[in-house]
């Protein structure tokens, strides 16, 4: 019913690992290949592109589903529908951030510093020609095919690049996160918008359970308020009265980090039989 097409180089790995966890898993004959399949009735086609394409291809209708960052959205300005946000990244679930970046030496501390021909090299030529009209920065602005931080300082006098962690860059412009976006036709009609929303939905189940695990464990009766009252739950824990022993059964979706000292608290608290069950998608 679908076409897909999802994001080839840095977001690769990790997008494939998502659809994977969601139940959705990509297949392909080998990491070169650009065609793949899903086994799933709701998706007929399979693609992956770089995703400064995909927004471009989505909005002519070429593919009806796919997977890009908003930055790449804004510096096309095309026009799609977004089922929303997906907080996964190639490093880490933090938003990429779009940043305009200078040599430590340099004087600028903002953009405002800026001096009028100031050589700035990017991926995102529209974006920052936008971003420095809007600060009313005279620049010459220079499309870069990659590798850009390596033209600083003896091309360029600054870069505007994409960054996870930002630790050695300045001026953050914009925050990204990784989206599913629709054509905009293919979301009017009413069997594909459904297929798009069961996907989305598998998808942000799958983020929400990362990092999560189940605790199923048994407590006295009267050890009961002191175990609870420990267990950081998403909402509140799940409790059943046994059918004999005074016991009950507890469960609940905790953190994975932090698991290793909860669990002995809680045993020395009174709980037994205590279990922890890895989650492959949390659904709201």
């Amino acid at each position: 019913m679908l076409s897909l097409v999802l994001p080839k180089g840095s977001l690769e790995r990790a997008t494939l690992d998502l659809f994977d966890a969601a139940d959705l898993t990509v297949r392909r004959s080998s990491d070169r290949d650009y065609h793949a399949s899903i086994e799933d009735p709701r998706i007929e086609r399979v693609r992956f592109l770089r995703p400064q394409e995909i927004p471009s291809y989505i909005e002519r209708g070429l593919f009806d589903l796919g997977i890009t960052g908003r930055d790449w959205i804004t510096e096309t300005g095309a026009v799609v529908s977004s089922l929303g946000e997906l907080h996964y990244s190639k490093a880490t679930t933090q938003p990429i951030r779009v940043v305009l970046a200078v040599p430590r030496s340099a004087p600028w501390q903002s953009v405002g510093d800026l001096p009028e021909g100031v050589r700035i090299s990017t991926e995102l030529p529209a974006l920052t020609t936008r971003y420095l009209d809007a600060h009313g920065i005279k620049a010459m602005v220079i499309p870069s095919h990659g590798a850009t931080e390596a033209k600083v300082p003896d091309i360029v006098d600054a870069i505007v690049d994409l960054t996870e962690t930002g630790s050695s860059l300045r001026r953050n412009g914009l925050t990204s996160y990784t989206e599913l976006i629709a054509n905009t036709e293919a979301y009017a009609d009413a069997g594909k918008r459904s297929a798009m929303e069961d996907i989305m939905l598998l998808l942000s189940g799958a983020i929400r359970a990362r990092g999560n695990v189940l605790l199923k464990l048994n407590v006295p009766a009267d050890r009961l308020d002191e175990v609870t009252a420990m267990l950081p739950a998403m909402s509140s824990p799940t409790i059943t009265a046994l059918a004999r022993g005074g016991m009950n059964a507890v469960e609940t979706v905790v953190p994975k980090r932090g698991v290793n000292t909860l669990i002995p608290a809680l045993r020395a608290a009174g709980a037994r039989d205590i279990l922890e069950i890895p989650i492959s998608k949390i659904v709201e």
